[in-house]
């Protein structure tokens, strides 16, 4: 008899933890990141927001490493990536003062 995955076991969820908002607008954000569970693709959709209440709806549009764009990131490298959508405003830099933020969500179907 086999397990059923908890929701945080499933193999297409993914997060990344938010070191430094670079830009922001009201529906996109270029964010510098670092990948606490990957691989995370193109086109990942991120749908919570810890330590908030606040709905988000976040999809990751691009992602530099090093000066190139990649097509995913794997878990442990940081990147400066774009991400589009509902609940730009709720991201935050990371401070001294306050804990990192991590957005949580999974990879588009292949």
């Amino acid at each position: 008899m086999s397990k059923s995955p908890s929701p945080g076991s499933c193999p297409s969820s993914v997060e990344l933890q938010i070191v430094r908002v670079i830009a922001a607008s009201l529906e996109q954000a270029t964010v510098n990141v670092r990948c606490l569970r990957g691989p995370v693709r193109r086109g990942a959709r991120f749908n919570r927001l810890s330590g908030s209440a606040q709905a988000i709806g976040l999809t990751m549009t691009q992602a530099v490493v090093y000066g190139h764009r990649v097509a995913e990131l794997d878990t442990g490298l940081t990147a400066f990536v774009t991400l589009r959508g509902k609940g730009v405003e709720h991201l935050k830099s990371d401070t001294l003062a306050s804990r990192s933020q991590v957005i949580e969500g999974a990879n588009p179907l292949p």
